[in-house]
């Protein structure tokens, strides 16, 4: 049996899952070219809703699997794709799911690249993401073991933008992708090429993420907690945020950054991840 390639379900989007389907197949086309997929890649997609793209990808020839949270969808397409085997769907919170299982990661075997932190990481992720929950999954894919190559995903412009944003505009969240991974903005998608249609834009970006750390000599857990202490008053000049914020005697802050050439009125928008790795080597390890 084939599966069937008429009119997609269109069940009632559900609003508590965020679920805006995309209708528009230009942009699939956009998505599929930035992505780079090819036959026999590995390909995870989160939220295939009515399963648009994951036609797409499948026809490429890559093996796909597609997590699911909505229970309708997910039988409908597992339906769907019950007959086709570079195909699986899986219903489940891709933020509860073991991503090593998902992605038949085995570090056994010489299958897919191994990455250099010494475990597996040839998979590629391409998304349309939820707004409401982009953050955490960017968070659980970029933390992962294995974490993707590459990640191309659709989420609100805005969210875009400050993903891709570069030091004088930069925020929590741009250092905590960037430090996984380099993201690059693909194109803009009008709101209209959504069903039931967002009251914003969408944007497309690839993330390629890191073969190696590029911040070394400072601990995942303490150069985070700088950072986050640095923008937790992000109108304030960065030496009373991170006082504030690492419970620091504000002139021993001062003092620290000023040593390390760092001027302590700077705001934390305006520093690279570099400059925050000085930050982190000059306040040492209190």
């Amino acid at each position: 049996m084939t599966r069937q390639t008429g009119v997609p379900p269109q069940p009632r989007p559900k609003r508590s899952l965020g679920q805006h389907f995309l209708r528009d197949k230009t942009y699939l086309e956009r998505m599929l070219q930035a992505a780079e997929i090819s036959t026999g890649d590995c390909v995870l997609e989160i939220g295939p809703g009515t399963g648009v793209l994951t036609a797409a990808l499948a026809a490429t020839g890559a093996d796909v699997t597609a997590v699911e949270l909505d229970d309708l969808l997910a039988e409908k397409l597992a339906e769907e794709y019950a007959d086709e085997p570079n195909v699986t769907i899986v219903h489940g919170d891709i933020l509860e799911i073991d991503l090593v299982t998902l992605v038949g990661a085995d570090t056994s075997n010489d299958r897919g690249r191994v990455h250099a932190r010494g475990y597996k990481s040839g998979y590629k992720v391409v998304a349309n993401l939820p707004y409401y929950i982009t953050s955490a999954i960017l968070r659980r894919l970029l933390e992962a073991k294995p974490p993707p190559a590459s990640a191309t995903i659709m989420v609100q412009k805005e969210v875009a933008e400050r993903i891709c944003a570069e030091p004088g505009d930069m925020s929590l969240l741009a250092v905590s992708v960037q430090y996984y991974a380099a993201p690059h903005f693909v194109t803009v998608v009008p709101a209209g090429a959504f069903y039931p249609r967002p009251k914003v834009d969408s944007a497309i970006v690839r993330l390629d993420v890191h073969a190696r750390p590029i911040i070394d000599g400072v601990s995942n857990d303490r150069y985070f907690a700088v950072v986050r202490a640095g923008f937790s008053q992000r109108r304030k000049q960065v030496a009373n945020s991170l006082s504030a914020g690492l419970a620091m005697p504000k002139q021993q802050v001062r003092d620290a950054l000023e040593g390390a050439d760092i001027d302590p009125r700077r705001r934390a928008e305006t520093f690279s991840l570099q400059e925050w790795r000085t930050i982190c080597v000059a306040l040492g390890d209190t």
